[in-house]
């Protein structure tokens, strides 16, 4: 939840700037001041092409366009520092920023040191700015005060990084994770003597190419949510792959969690046929049984799942332990899931 609220407000401050830099643009023009109103509307796509402006959906070619952007802007002001016009060398206070923000660390300090020495040295050999003093010495708190923000960034991501046990676009939980949990919820279950089933939920990929790949990463996120809402406080999901997701379903017997399944999977696929995306679901589902371990009780149902998905897609399959065919699976049609 407070990752959603921060990219929200995130893509909230990033509009505003958009409209402000555009608004100074404007004016710079009608002031006939051609050099700040491209300096603003470099600065205007700088944000029109950042992660925040376009949340989730942050793929080529935007990071590209957003670094020559990037440089455009600092060649515009270094530029202007040698040969005017005197009102751009206060843009270039935020050019730390925004070096930092886009590139790593390592960089963004070269390109900053890089700004700051030609700034210095232009400024001494100039005497058209009368308050070069002050500016530079305004530049190098503005320096320092990056370095300070950076360098909280970065701690905090550090101190954070154990911690994320979530994948950003759909709120599910890390596959690092995986194995780890389903063997504590394996050994708890053996110890209290209660049922425990996984579901494997996978979108059929042999219908995906008709579908552009931005817009089934797109609904990603409402996967994530739909399954959330679905499930109960203590059970958990892990996106394992691109368009798969696990279900860890404690207490749960293996007829139960069919039944689960299905209901899960029509309402995936009314979901995507919502947003006209011509894809169908389906599920593969398997129950602890004795001498099973977290990687056994993973495959079982990938295997009901992948035959799921072998036999059309579309259907909900439950895996069988005493042999490796599975029992008849359930379809649209066929009134509800297999167990």
């Amino acid at each position: 939840m407070a990752q959603m609220a921060e990219k929200f407000l995130l893509s909230r401050l990033s509009r505003t700037g958009f409209l402000i830099l555009l608004t100074i643009a404007v004016f710079a023009v009608i002031q006939r001041e051609p050099l700040t109103a491209v300096t603003a509307i470099i600065g205007a796509g700088l944000v029109f092409t950042s992660s925040a402006f376009h949340p989730g959906r942050f793929r080529q070619p935007w990071p590209s366009i957003h670094r020559l952007l990037f440089g455009a802007l600092l060649l515009l002001l270094v530029t202007s520092l040698w040969t005017g016009p005197w009102n751009l060398t206060h843009w270039i206070y935020v050019a730390p920023l925004i070096g930092f923000a886009l590139l790593p660390v390592f960089w963004g300090a070269c390109i900053t040191v890089l700004v700051a020495i030609m700034a210095m040295f232009a400024t001494h050999w100039s005497g058209g700015i009368p308050e070069r003093h002050q500016m530079i010495s305004a530049l190098l708190l503005t320096i320092m005060l990056s370095g300070l923000l950076v360098f909280l960034r970065e701690y905090k991501s550090r101190q954070l990084a154990p911690l994320r046990r979530t994948d950003e676009l759909t709120q599910a939980a890390s596959r690092e994770y995986l194995s780890a949990d389903l063997h504590k919820e394996i050994q708890r279950s053996e110890r209290e003597g209660t049922d425990m089933s996984v579901i494997m939920i996978g979108l059929d990929t042999h219908l995906s190419d008709n579908n552009p790949d931005a817009d089934i990463r797109s609904i990603l996120p409402r996967i994530g949510r739909y399954l959330h809402s679905q499930l109960r406080d203590f059970d958990t999901y892990y996106r394992v792959a691109d368009l798969q997701f696990l279900i860890i379903l404690p207490g749960i017997a293996t007829t139960d969690a069919a039944t689960l399944a299905e209901t899960i999977r029509r309402g995936l696929s009314t979901l995507l046929a919502s947003h006209q995306l011509d894809l169908t679901v389906s599920a593969g589902i398997a129950g602890l049984n004795i001498g099973d371990d977290a990687d056994s009780l993973q495959q079982s149902a990938a295997n009901a799942l992948r035959r799921a998905q072998q036999q059309g897609g579309n259907r909900a399959q439950s895996y069988s332990t005493w042999s490796h065919t599975a029992p008849p699976a359930s379809t649209e049609g066929a009134g509800g899931p297999s167990s």
